[in-house]
């Protein structure tokens, strides 16, 4: 079973998209932040993370420029979501494996998860 860590600091989207991962045979890890989505990744092996970019604490750029910096964590792919534009997140950070515009439709979460893990 493949691990997804989800980190997000709107409990309500990480309940729907949790959800939706679950349902589709994924175990899911989750934080509210990238301080505490950093320490999730020490608790096993991790095959993708799905990261908001806006966020308190540690943001998404903190978050994944960490994570690729760290030779534990480096091949991790990384979904971005965000509600600002992809261009935006890509002139802070651009080392991720897609990127999703918030609000997505949960059946293009699911198909952006399946296309990065296959």
């Amino acid at each position: 079973m493949q691990t997804i860590l989800v980190v997000d600091d709107e409990l309500g989207a990480i309940e729907v998209v949790t959800t939706a991962l679950e349902d589709e045979g994924y175990r899911v890890l989750s934080a509210a932040n990238g301080r505490h989505g950093l320490e999730r990744l020490t608790e096993g092996p991790v095959d993708l993370a799905v990261i908001d970019f806006m966020m308190p604490l540690v943001d998404g750029t903190a978050m994944g420029r960490t994570m690729k910096a760290d030779a534990a964590f480096k091949n991790i792919p990384i979904i971005m979501m965000s509600a600002v534009g992809e261009s935006v997140v890509r002139e802070r950070f651009d080392a991720y494996a897609a990127f999703l515009r918030k609000p997505f439709r949960i059946s293009a979460l699911i198909d952006t998860v399946r296309r990065v893990l296959a």
